[in-house]
């Protein structure tokens, strides 16, 4: 994400992103008790037409946006300022008291929220977007057995099938969102143009297409400000643990199912 950087660099760049990982805690805690004037006055959004124009248009709109900044604030604010409600996806964590209180924490805030596991989040999906609705899903890293590979800062990585297949199914548009703070209260939003789905191809490559187009969308976001990245598992191919040889999916071919980071980190 820096090429070249040297040490002292990175040691700045990493003291910067606890700052903004903090940064990211702080206002999530606060949030639920934040009038709806604050939250917002505390987003800057670049390029929003390309999501009110798709839920215009009665398409329904699929977002997919990484782990920067503070998503649950850009949820806050796309249902304060925009007053659309929206469905998104979460890992179920252990034990189950702390899932619950995460999917309290995001209803409160004007989210419907799905467990990633027990597979029928993808059909729940694909009916809200058919009628016209919003789903929001944080997607630079994949939880499944058959995420897409994409080409990432260089290197290999897997992103999440979902996405890009619920487009397909339903017609929605795909609209990669990037986020970034500075040094101001305000956090800056970015609404990318839509991810269109190829004329050719099996579905698979049309899959493949499409997740590499939001995997460099992300790129442009993460490498602004790259210490906003609160990415703190491995992503890239080479540094994850081989997998079993039991399957016999390859990542080419994606599962119907989707496959989305919760939005909010595990402490």
């Amino acid at each position: 994400m820096v090429p070249g950087a040297s040490p002292q660099r990175l040691a700045e760049l990493s003291r910067a992103g606890m700052r903004s990982y903090l940064r990211y805690w702080m206002e999530s805690f606060r949030l639920p008790v934040w009038s709806e004037q604050r939250i917002r006055d505390g987003v800057e959004v670049k390029g929003v037409h390309h999501l009110t124009d798709a839920l215009a248009a009665g398409k329904g709109a699929v977002i997919a946006l990484p782990h920067l900044a503070n998503w649950d604030l850009a949820g806050a604010w796309v249902t304060t300022q925009l007053k659309t409600p929206f469905t998104t996806v979460a890992e179920r964590l252990k034990p189950e008291t702390l899932y619950d209180r995460f999917v309290a924490y995001r209803e409160s805030l004007g989210m419907e929220v799905l467990p990633h596991t027990g597979g029928s989040a993808f059909g729940t999906l694909a009916r809200r977007l058919r009628d016209g609705g919003l789903v929001c899903l944080v997607a630079d890293r994949d939880l499944s057995a058959s995420g897409v590979e994409v080409d990432f800062f260089g290197e290999t990585a897997r992103m999440p099938a979902g996405p890009a297949m619920l487009a397909q199914h339903t017609g929605a548009a795909l609209l990669p969102v990037t986020l970034r703070y500075d040094d101001s209260p305000v956090m800056h939003a970015r609404v990318h143009p839509p991810v269109a789905v190829p004329e050719s191809g099996t579905r698979a490559e049309k899959t493949s297409v499409m997740t590499q187009a939001v995997a460099d969308a992300f790129a442009t976001g993460i490498a602004d400000r790259p210490e906003d990245w609160h990415m703190l598992q491995r992503l890239w191919v080479a540094d994850l643990e081989p997998r079993p040889e039991t399957s016999s999916k390859s990542s080419s071919e994606p599962s119907s199912k989707p496959s989305s980071e919760p939005e909010g980190e595990r402490p």
